[in-house]
């Protein structure tokens, strides 16, 4: 069933000027680009977005994290999309993913992983909604 998720190009790997090589990868593997966009996420936003995670320890330093630089969110579509990104990307830890996957080549911990993936149907839709259908794609 061809599918729609959503992935991030994080900060680090904007900074890292890895964006075009992580989009090159990901068209590549099949997947097709429907919508992107480069943005600055508020505290705000970042907070909205990552709200499923706000009362882990990690929550604080992954807004300030996603704050500290342009991002750019990528709406993929292929079949099997979200699980097929999710593997092509790697484990979140990039010292635990496959070589070759874009967490293992770009990634340098846990949080500077290089990419977001949605992990689930609902997950994609919600985040796709995010950036592309409210008013944080203004």
């Amino acid at each position: 069933m061809v599918e729609q998720t959503l992935m991030i190009v994080k900060p680090d790997a904007v900074k890292a000027s890895k964006t075009g090589e992580v989009l090159k990868r990901i068209e590549v593997a099949g997947f097709t680009i429907r919508e992107m966009r480069m943005v600055r996420l508020t505290e705000a936003e970042a907070r909205r977005f990552y709200e499923i995670h706000r009362e882990k320890p990690f929550f604080q330093p992954l807004v300030e994290f996603m704050i500290s630089g342009a991002c750019v969110p990528v709406l993929l579509e292929r079949e099997n999309a979200i699980a097929g990104l999710r593997e092509f990307i790697g484990k979140t830890n990039p010292k635990e993913a496959t070589p070759g996957t874009i967490r293992s080549d770009f990634g340098t911990n846990v949080q500077y992983n290089a990419v977001h993936a949605s992990d689930g149907p609902d997950t994609a839709k919600r985040e796709k909604a995010f950036f592309f259908e409210s008013p944080a794609a203004d």
